[in-house]
């Protein structure tokens, strides 16, 4: 399936979308955490298998370069064997048979230097493709431990996410300040009903209401007086 994907959409794509398809099945969370997350595991694992099929395709060619190797090797062993026969058969008198092999000995001779081309060109082939699957391979170790910061800072933005979640729940500094912008309301309201009472007084009618008060009560002393200082009455029959 995510072969027929890729093959659609593209690689890049493709992965963007297998990621986001593998975290609908998981538990959605804020974008940005663990979205991002799948999305770069699914991009690891492609690096793998890429890095995994460079490391076949490098032993295929240590395959191919060992067998030319080989093959220029042996045929090195046959220019060998035949310029050895050529020399035993003019040696034994026998021409037709030195003949024979110095002919063998030309074509060889011939064969070789390409051969010999060939070699070096498949080593250096083979030499440059060791080096790509390790600089793939260190570069895949680099991302793995990318991936598993990320992982784990992804962990640490969820667990901090909780933590301000909570603070926003239970926001008691911003119960305090209501509380105390409430209070002085209160405070503001009660110093303005007290101003407000002071103004509605009328300081003449206070001051008046306070001499007839006061003229009443030494009216009530005076009669109290006299009635200690005269006689009591008689009352008639």
């Amino acid at each position: 399936m995510k072969k027929v994907v890729y093959w659609l959409m593209g690689e890049k794509a493709g992965r963007t979308l297998v990621g986001a398809w593998n975290w609908l099945w998981g538990i959605p969370v804020e974008s940005g955490g663990k979205v991002a997350v799948a999305v770069a595991e699914e991009s690891l694992r492609s690096m793998q298998e890429s890095v995994q099929k460079l490391a076949q395709a490098v032993a295929m060619q240590v395959g191919s370069y060992e067998k030319a190797k080989q093959k220029y090797e042996g045929k090195v062993q046959e220019f060998k064997h035949f310029e050895k026969q050529a020399a035993i058969a003019q040696r034994s008198g026998n021409e037709d048979a030195a003949r024979l092999a110095m002919t063998k000995v030309i074509q060889v001779e011939q064969l070789l230097p390409q051969l010999e081309t060939q070699v070096k060109q498949a080593e250096q082939y083979v030499q440059a493709s060791k080096e790509k699957l390790n600089r793939e391979r260190l570069k895949l170790e680099r991302y793995k431990t990318d991936m598993q910061n990320m992982k784990d800072l992804a962990e640490v933005n969820e667990a901090l996410g909780a933590i301000a979640k909570v603070n926003n729940e239970f926001d008691i500094g911003s119960a305090r300040s209501s509380f105390e912008s409430a209070k002085s309301a209160v405070q503001s309201r009660n110093l303005r009903n007290s101003a407000l009472v002071e103004l509605s007084e009328n300081p003449m009618e206070k001051l008046t209401a306070d001499l007839d008060s006061m003229t009443l009560d030494d009216e009530v002393s005076r009669r109290l007086q006299m009635l200690d200082s005269s006689p009591p009455k008689q009352l008639s029959d």
